[in-house]
């Protein structure tokens, strides 16, 4: 994979995300001619309120029901839509206001994943992020990059993940020569493998957060195990951490991608509360650990980022099962709330510049393959 390109002068992008943990807008502002990231800017937060949750899970709900047979649901799509265009205003307007630097020349915005499904033998990937590009753009009063993943499902790819071409230029600022891995703990966590020649690679290893948030929040316990405290109170059932790792999922060849909902909270069904959050977690770190035992040498350093960081038994049971020293994106010096919006802030730039955004290492595209859609 290789990320060189011609010269390009340095331009500040703004980038958002909404995860499938649909927790908030992240929003991030950096430095970049999409090969290099230069400087780092502001970051901020939007956090949902439940109504608004509710309204994006619905749309979600709706649209594993449609799954791509008959008309799709659109009132749902639209109510979320409006909901994103008002909170990502939000994260703009908090992104900036402080901000005495230039204005971002672009912005690159996800939107909400709604519906994915990966390629296979008999049918091709799908993927559906809902967003209203249109309306993005005159709330922001900048040029939107979006739309970033189509372009490589429909050449066969997965069309995810898509960080790794950011999380590429971070590990080139840790220095070269060792195997080092980026893992981000989202709704499903995915991993960027840097081998000790340079090359990349680049899949979903399995559930990360999505699972136990589900698990908790039917439980009428939360929205999430707060601090892991649920798992730290359970007992792991080895049983049905075995019998879950025997799915035939986990025998696909790298790369590959997961639906938020292709490993649910069911799973867990007749565990007590606390046994369930703590098996649930465990099979996410159990994930990360069976991909790491396939890569060719062990990383040096495990770099983790997004939300599931702050559950110290899920990074109790990845430091357990994956013996190899693991490291929050805090201990290296980044922003490891942010990086998803910032990749998509890298992505911006590399799309306005028509440069790859996925590789055959990553997403399983044929070749190297650019992406997104500019709104000017």
């Amino acid at each position: 994979m290789n990320l060189q390109s011609e010269d390009f002068e340095p331009v500040w992008s703004a980038g958002f995300m909404s995860g499938t943990s649909i927790d908030a807008v992240d929003a991030a502002l950096i430095l970049t001619d999409g090969v290099e990231v230069l400087d780092f800017g502001p970051v901020a937060e939007r956090k949902y309120t439940p109504g608004e949750r509710n309204t994006l899970k619905q749309a979600i709900g709706e649209a594993r029901a449609w799954n791509w047979a008959g008309p799709p649901p659109e009132q749902a799509f639209d109510a979320a839509r409006a909901v994103l265009t008002a909170t990502h205003a939000d994260a703009w307007a908090r992104l900036l206001e402080n901000w005495d630097g230039p204005r971002p020349a672009l912005a690159g915005i996800h939107g909400q994943t709604v519906l994915h499904r990966a390629p296979g033998k008999a049918r091709p990937g799908a993927t559906l992020q809902v967003l209203d590009p249109g309306a993005m753009r005159a709330e922001l009063g900048v040029p939107v990059a979006f739309d970033f993943r189509s372009n490589d499902v429909a050449h066969g790819g997965h069309g995810a993940p898509l960080a790794p071409a950011y999380h590429a230029a971070l590990l080139r600022q840790l220095g070269a020569g060792q195997s080092a891995a980026v893992l981000n703990l989202g709704g499903v966590a995915n991993i960027t493998y840097r081998k000790r020649d340079g090359s990349l690679y680049a899949f979903d290893t399995g559930p990360a957060n999505g699972p136990i948030d589900e698990w908790v929040e039917g439980h009428d316990a939360g929205t999430h195990d707060e601090g892991g405290r649920l798992a730290a109170s359970g007992r792991v059932h080895e049983g049905a951490l075995t019998q879950w790792m025997a799915h035939p999922w986990f025998d696909e060849p790298a790369p590959k991608s997961l639906d938020r909902f292709d490993f649910n909270a069911s799973l867990a069904r007749g565990l007590s509360l606390e046994d369930g959050a703590a098996t649930l977690t465990a099979f996410s770190a159990e994930a990360v650990a069976h991909a790491i035992r396939g890569f060719d040498d062990t990383p040096s350093q495990i770099i983790l980022c997004g939300g599931g960081r702050h559950n110290p038994q899920l990074v109790r049971e990845l430091k357990q099962r994956c013996q190899c020293t693991i490291r929050t994106a805090e201990e290296v010096g980044w922003m490891g709330d942010s990086i998803e919006a910032q990749a998509f802030a890298f992505l911006a730039v590399r799309t306005l510049r028509r440069l790859p955004i996925s590789w055959p290492g990553t997403t399983s595209v044929p070749e190297p393959m650019t992406g997104g859609e500019l709104l000017p």
